[in-house]
């Protein structure tokens, strides 16, 4: 009897451990990953600065969907399968040992994602899975098995299909001509572009922890967390975070929108105001310039009070009630134009995908084609910086392998 076939339609990390695990499950099963480029895994190289951001140090499954804006209701069931201690037990029992850092994000010990790719490239040798490079795959039928047709226009075929081309428009294409529907995809995880003599020229300056605010027409955003201030405007995780869960919103108003900021999260307007108007019994004859309050950076504070046009020269006792409040404004509530966006270094990560209502998140296999399956970001799911996307593949890639 021939050996079943399995193709795979992409060379993430979703389609990779997806056939892995495939392959573990089903010795018998012939597998090929088809993949455009000339080399695998090409996120999980760059991911982290290098480093490659593997998973995330939560394993309550409530609180770790919280941090997918799309798919957080239906990867419960994804993670009460295959969760962020599945994936370190996982890579540790192939020898590679993982770290957590203070804000969750979990490394290789090693702090290089090549220490990744060679555990995952190792394991598709040991299982004996073909890998066909600069093989794009442009269309696909199913006639009883699936005909897959690539760039050059010769064809194979195979007797069950995983497609996991995160967000390529090839494979949304593919999908649709298999009965599924995508949703459109728009870029999520984005710094933002805003030019304001408030920060102009303070690139580098770093805020700990302040609140972002932004009101769309549907709904208001927050998110609290670092931020930092670059030449062309803000980032950090405070900025991405939101970014991620306003992607679609943003979208629609070509990313022009008024921001919020509040430098001081967790001290109430009036409390900032009391300070403030304390000081001229404290410290009358000091000059507010060279005294910055609430621990903030010198360089954003001096020019701040230039912005406000309170001199240098300008002794505490001298304060109006006016600055004191247009101070205390800018603190707590500065108002800030949002005037387009900008990149999160080379991580690219998208919102929209393949309708999740489509697919059986029990076993990633589609409702609407029979012997398809489906992973990762070509699926309507992303998550916030700090190694939730890469989970998400790890564990779409695992519940398809193991159900193929």
């Amino acid at each position: 009897m021939p050996r079943k076939t399995l193709a795979v339609v992409g060379g993430g990390a979703a389609s990779v451990f997806a056939a892995i695990t495939a392959a573990r499950n089903n010795p018998q099963l012939a597998i090929t990953i088809y993949e455009a480029s000339d080399k695998l895994l090409d996120k999980v190289k760059i991911s982290g600065g290098g480093r490659c951001n593997v998973t995330h140090h939560c394993f309550d499954i409530a609180e770790l969907v919280k941090n997918y804006p799309r798919g957080h209701k239906e990867l419960k069931s994804v993670f009460s399968r295959f969760q962020p201690q599945d994936t370190i037990d996982w890579f540790e029992k192939e020898g590679v040992r993982l770290k957590a850092e203070p804000d969750g994000r979990m490394f290789p010990v090693t702090d290089s994602s090549q220490t990744i790719i060679d555990c995952l490239l190792h394991n598709l040798k040991k299982c004996n899975i073909d890998i066909c490079y600069n093989h794009r795959i442009k269309s696909v039928i199913q006639e009883g098995p699936f005909v897959l047709t690539d760039s050059r226009g010769e064809t194979l075929s195979a007797d069950l299909l995983l497609l996991a081309t995160g967000s390529s428009k090839d494979g949304y294409a593919i999908a649709e001509s298999l009965g599924h529907s995508a949703i459109d995809c728009v870029p999520s995880l984005f710094t933002f572009k805003i030019k304001d003599q408030r920060i102009d020229l303070l690139s580098g300056v770093t805020f700990p922890m302040v609140t972002l605010t932004l009101k769309t027409a549907r709904k208001k955003y927050e998110q609290s967390g670092p931020m930092l201030i670059t030449h062309w405007g803000i980032s950090g995780p405070a900025v991405l975070k939101l970014s991620a869960f306003a992607a679609r919103e943003l979208h629609q108003v070509h990313y022009k929108s008024e921001l919020r900021i509040n430098y001081v999260p967790g001290i109430s307007q009036q409390s900032v105001k009391d300070k403030i108007t304390g000081l001229k019994k404290t410290d009358a004859k000091k000059y507010l310039y060279s005294l910055p309050l609430f621990e903030l950076p010198k360089r954003f504070w001096q020019q701040l009070l230039e912005y406000l046009q309170i001199q240098e020269t300008t002794a505490i006792a001298q304060l109006s009630s006016k600055q004191i409040q247009l101070l205390t404004d800018e603190l707590t509530n500065g108002k800030y134009m949002m005037s387009g966006k900008g990149i999160f270094k080379e991580e690219f990560v998208t919102c929209g995908g393949v309708s999740l209502k489509e697919v059986d998140l029990k076993t990633m296999q589609s409702k609407c084609c029979p012997n398809l399956y489906l992973a990762g970001e070509l699926l309507d799911i992303d998550g916030i910086t700090g190694g939730f996307n890469f989970q998400s593949a790890w564990s779409t890639g695992w519940i398809a392998g193991k159900s193929i």
